[in-house]
């Protein structure tokens, strides 16, 4: 997506703000050795950093459809990413950057997003927008003095231009079989575990058993005592 965005900036600027000017147009990063070599009147867009705009980010996925509208997959959001460009103007005199400068401004000034005829292939395509913020206060980690000492060059008026697009990883994740039962709810009574029977003991071989006693002889049974029973007879 990065080379698209270069493509499409490309476009935006030829077309609204050097048309039949003569002013060239590039990419490169403007270090000292390529502002020696400069010979023409140039605007310079450096992309200088990428970030993913992580407060922006979705987790719900997207469902993919057959003709009978059921779900056969399903793909991950699109990550949306900041490309931050430093945008320079580049003649002999500073009073031409300046009019270069304001002529830039009021080019990105004009929408929050890329028209669609001017984005490449295939962010044309896609159905997420293209938003462009110019002149915005940077971020306290990435100041435009600190980019302008990282290329060895010297500070000069600059506009910090960020476009927000999303990146689609084609990350596609196959679904399920559909369900074509109806739902079912059964109750099933449970009842309470039990405790498990305490192990058998091992069993005892025959010679470690005691010996049985023997047993006692019978004893001779006594006659029966006979309780005489008198009746007393009062007179």
């Amino acid at each position: 997506m990065i080379y698209e965005t270069d493509e499409s900036l490309r476009r935006l600027v030829l077309r609204d703000a050097l048309s039949g000017s003569g002013v060239d147009l590039n990419f490169e990063a403007p270090t000292k050795d390529w502002a020696s070599r400069r010979s023409v009147p140039t605007v310079n867009l450096y992309l200088y950093d990428v970030r993913e705009d992580v407060d922006r980010r979705e987790v719900q996925p997207e469902e993919i459809r057959d003709e009978h509208g059921r779900v056969t997959a399903r793909r991950p959001p699109p990550r949306r990413y900041r490309l931050s460009y430093l945008v320079s103007a580049w003649t002999q005199r500073p009073e031409d950057e300046h009019r270069l400068l304001a002529a830039l401004l009021a080019c990105f000034l004009q929408s929050e997003v890329l028209d669609t005829d001017v984005l490449a292939e295939p962010l044309a395509a896609q159905p997420h927008r293209v938003e462009l913020k110019v002149a915005h206060p940077a971020a306290k980690d990435r100041a435009l003095a600190d980019v302008w000492t990282a290329l060895g060059g010297e500070l000069k008026p600059a506009l910090d231009l960020v476009v927000n697009l999303p990146f689609d990883a084609q990350r596609v994740q196959d679904a399920g079989p559909p369900v074509l039962e109806p739902l079912e709810l059964r109750v099933h009574r449970s009842e309470p575990a039990r405790a498990p029977a305490p192990p058998l003991p091992p069993p005892v071989p025959p010679d470690a058993l005691p010996p049985e006693p023997e047993p006692e002889p019978a004893r001779p049974r006594s006659a029966p005592e006979v309780v005489s029973k008198r009746r007393w007879w009062r007179t």
